[in-house]
Parts: C-alpha cells; sequence; structure tokens
C-alpha cells in the first residue's frame, strides 16, 4: 500500500463507499411483520452486506472493481470513522442532562446491566467456545461503537481482542434488531415485566436496536408510545454517557483479569506484545 499522501491513488475505495451509502438510504428503512413483532432492516445493514459482497476476499469477481490493496487501505479507517460517534456522544449528553436527572435512580442502576455480558458471555467463550484472546474483545460489552472504539484504541483493530469485538459488532448489526424486535415483543406479552421496565431495556447503546425494541413495544401497548419513547430514548443516552466508563474502567479489567486467570500464560504473551 502507498503513502497516505497518495490517497487519490484508492479513488475505487472512495467510489465504492458513496455508492453502497447512496444505495442504503435510497432503500431506506422496510419493514418486516412478524406476529405481534416486527423486523425492522436498516440503511447499515444494507451497507454492511453491499460491502461484503465487493469485498474481493468473499467474492473474487469483484476484484476487477475494488482490489485488494483498496481493501487493506480501508482498514485503518475504521477508527477514523468512529471518531464522529464519540464526539455526538459529548454533545448529546450535556442539552438532556435534566432529562437524565428526571429518569430517577432506576435508570441509573439498570446500567449495572453492562457486566452481563462479562458474567453469561465470557465464560462460555473462554471454556465452551475455546476462545482465546478474542474473547475480551467479544465478552466485555455489547460491542457497538464507544466499545470498538476502546478496543481499537488499546489493542488496535488487527489484534486478537480487535477480531472479537469486531465479530460481536458485526453479528449485532446483522441480527441485533431481530433479537430485540422478537425479544421484545415475547417479553411483553407475559405480562411479567412493566412497559416502563421494559423501555429502559432497549437503551443499550444501538440505535437500530433501540428502534427495533421500542417499535415492537409501541405496538404491544398502543397508548404508551410517548413513554416507551421518551424512556428508551434516555436510556440509551445514559449507555452512552455511562456505559462507555463502566466498559472502559470496570468490564474490561474485569475481563482481563478473569482472562488472566483463565489463561495465565497467553495474558503474559498478550501484555508483552502490546
Amino acid at each position: 500500500m502507498r503513502a497516505p499522501g497518495n490517497v487519490l491513488d484508492m479513488w475505487r475505495l472512495h467510489v465504492a463507499v458513496l455508492v453502497i451509502a447512496l444505495i442504503a438510504q435510497l432503500i431506506d428503512v422496510r419493514e418486516i411483520p412478524l406476529g405481534p413483532a416486527a423486523i425492522l432492516l436498516l440503511p447499515l445493514l444494507y451497507a454492511f452486506l453491499l460491502s461484503v459482497l465487493l469485498n474481493p476476499h468473499v467474492v473474487g469477481a469483484v476484484s476487477k472493481i475494488v482490489r485488494k490493496r483498496e481493501v487493506k487501505a480501508a482498514s485503518p479507517m475504521i477508527v477514523i470513522t468512529i471518531m464522529p460517534f464519540i464526539a455526538k456522544f459529548g454533545t448529546t449528553i450535556g442539552p438532556s442532562f435534566e432529562e437524565l436527572i428526571e429518569a430517577g435512580p432506576a435508570l441509573l442502576l439498570q446500567e449495572i446491566g453492562n457486566l452481563a455480558t462479562v458474567a453469561i458471555a465470557f465464560p462460555l467463550a473462554v471454556w465452551v467456545f475455546k476462545l482465546r484472546r478474542e474473547s475480551i474483545g467479544a465478552t466485555f460489552s455489547v460491542a457497538r461503537e464507544p466499545n470498538l472504539a476502546i478496543i481499537v484504541d488499546r489493542y488496535g483493530l488487527k489484534s486478537p481482542e480487535g477480531t472479537g469485538v469486531m465479530v460481536v459488532y458485526v453479528v449485532g448489526t446483522v441480527f441485533g434488531t431481530l433479537i430485540f424486535s422478537v425479544l421484545a415483543s415475547l417479553l411483553a406479552s407475559l405480562g411479567f415485566f412493566a412497559p416502563e421496565a421494559l423501555a429502559m431495556a432497549c437503551g443499550v447503546g444501538s440505535g437500530s436496536m433501540l428502534a427495533a425494541c421500542s417499535g415492537a413495544l409501541s405496538g404491544t401497548w398502543p397508548g404508551m408510545e410517548d413513554t416507551v419513547v421518551a424512556l428508551s430514548g434516555a436510556s440509551n443516552l445514559l449507555t452512552y454517557a455511562t456505559g462507555l466508563y463502566v466498559s472502559l474502567f470496570v468490564a474490561l479489567p474485569l475481563v482481563e483479569w478473569l482472562y488472566k486467570k483463565a489463561r495465565p500464560g497467553e495474558a503474559s504473551a498478550a501484555r508483552k506484545e502490546n
């Protein structure tokens, strides 16, 4: 790959990204009814699938359009594209501060749920699926944009930890809306949880999952749309505000410590490498 100064040599990459973005936006959001729930197909999903089809490592025939050198050049650009997301979090938290305070302690305490990925997923990843350092990136969070940025900054995208967080990020992008839509409708139909509790549970830090979850709940309780949207939106915003710090200062160190105990030799090698 040439020096960054020859960025115009990568015109194929820029054109491909522009075309993919335009096609994804033109398709727009599509909804597939599924009983009381609905599957939301968002532009992000189309963009991901189109990008996979234009990857010469996946579909060799497209190498005449997008070459392997463009794919190699695109990898480090993921870090750059994440930065606007992080900046946006800061600009949305401040103006909504009063709304977060009014949400009460329940909204704050539900953020402890960020650690559930460690308690449930880490043992499965290490001892059932036999993952190695990939388990650190895959299980310390729900692997959305802020969590991806943390791993990229600490380990690098091409590290095993980076592979782990990217795999979960992709799975969440492809299947997250489906799972949240169906699960929200199922839990609402049981009548065991209050609408407010399920609405707060929608906010895990993902816009697409939030839309699918809150949409399903609004369909289940037609008279509570405003309450569902308000609580789920505040929860999602709070996840951006506090979830980032919980992941950075609590969840990730905890997973690293657990991995050190589970596989001390490999943990030592990872520290030396980084």
